[in-house]
């Protein structure tokens, strides 16, 4: 009876990763399907080098570049936010923060992660912009900066948690040596303990980075939909996963070349948090085999 049960559960373990795996190959077959179909009437090289996105006009452009600067630029001012803040919360987590308190928090923290997305793009657009329209009066109201930074915010419990499990990670004789040297407190956490666990640290950005370039609602409220080939954080952009949600809900004929593009626009995303992921778990096992 025993050894039944556990063939049971053997299988049914089995059948679940095998699902997994399934649908994972399905979301590939489909992209790459609809992708090469794009492409046999697309220039590949026109796909990726010209600046300019305009499928849905009378004169179509295909140009991918506007979509890639728009989703890189609003991933990298949310980065450039999350990094310091959720670097610092681990560190003051990590070795400022009595141990109780630290448990307590650390959950708290991670209720940012559990914000529905439309609610920050909402927030960016009506509290973020206009504070920072005040700041800065040539800002767009719709624009890269604000959904940037509010994405940043919703990805420091990606960087803070992360970061702080790698650093709880080094060996206590890192600290022990650096106390014996004369070091503060503040030079052991951010010249020894911080270099120590930058594996899993840059493991945690990378994680973040992808949450970052698939985010949707966000950008598709606050950043406007206008694709331009610009690094200006000031003016109007479009990323990929907006302009996939315009076409999705527009009015656009299913199989025609307008409909393909979200499927090649989909397919360059998946590209990127793919290389993203692998990297972040490639990081990562170094970072496991290094302590252990």
């Amino acid at each position: 009876m025993r050894k039944l049960k556990e063939k049971i559960i053997e299988k049914a373990l089995f059948i679940s990763a095998f699902i997994t795996i399934l649908t994972t190959i399905g979301i590939i077959w489909v992209l790459f399907a609809e992708s090469f179909s794009f492409f046999k009437e697309v220039s590949l090289v026109e796909f990726f080098t010209d600046t300019e996105w305009a499928p849905l006009y009378a004169e179509k452009h295909f140009g991918i570049l506007p979509l890639i600067t728009g989703t890189l630029l609003t991933t990298l001012i949310a980065i450039a936010v999350a990094l310091p803040i959720g670097l610092t919360i681990a560190v003051y987590l990590n070795e400022y923060a009595p141990r109780n308190f630290s448990k307590s928090i650390k959950p708290l923290l991670e209720i940012l992660a559990a914000v529905p997305t439309v609610v920050y793009g909402y927030f960016a657009l009506i509290v973020v912009t206009p504070f920072l329209q005040k700041l800065i009066p040539g800002m767009s109201g719709f624009n890269a900066l604000s959904p940037g930074i509010v994405m940043g915010i919703m990805i420091i419990p990606f960087v803070s948690s992360l970061s702080e499990d790698a650093l709880r990670a080094v060996p206590n004789t890192l600290r022990e040596a650096s106390y014996g040297m004369g070091s503060t407190r503040f030079q052991t956490a951010f010249r020894v303990l911080v270099p120590a666990a930058s594996s899993g640290i840059i493991s945690s950005v990378i994680l973040a980075l992808s949450r970052a370039i698939g985010e949707t609602m966000i950008v598709a409220v606050a950043a406007g939909q206008q694709p331009r080939f610009t690094f200006n954080p000031l003016v109007s952009v479009e990323t990929i996963t907006a302009y996939i949600v315009q076409v999705s809900s527009g009015d656009v004929p299913t199989g025609s070349i307008e409909f393909k593009t979200i499927f090649a626009a989909g397919f360059v995303l998946f590209m990127l948090t793919f290389i993203l992921n692998n990297i972040s778990f490639y990081i990562n096992r170094k970072f496991h085999k290094q302590y252990e």
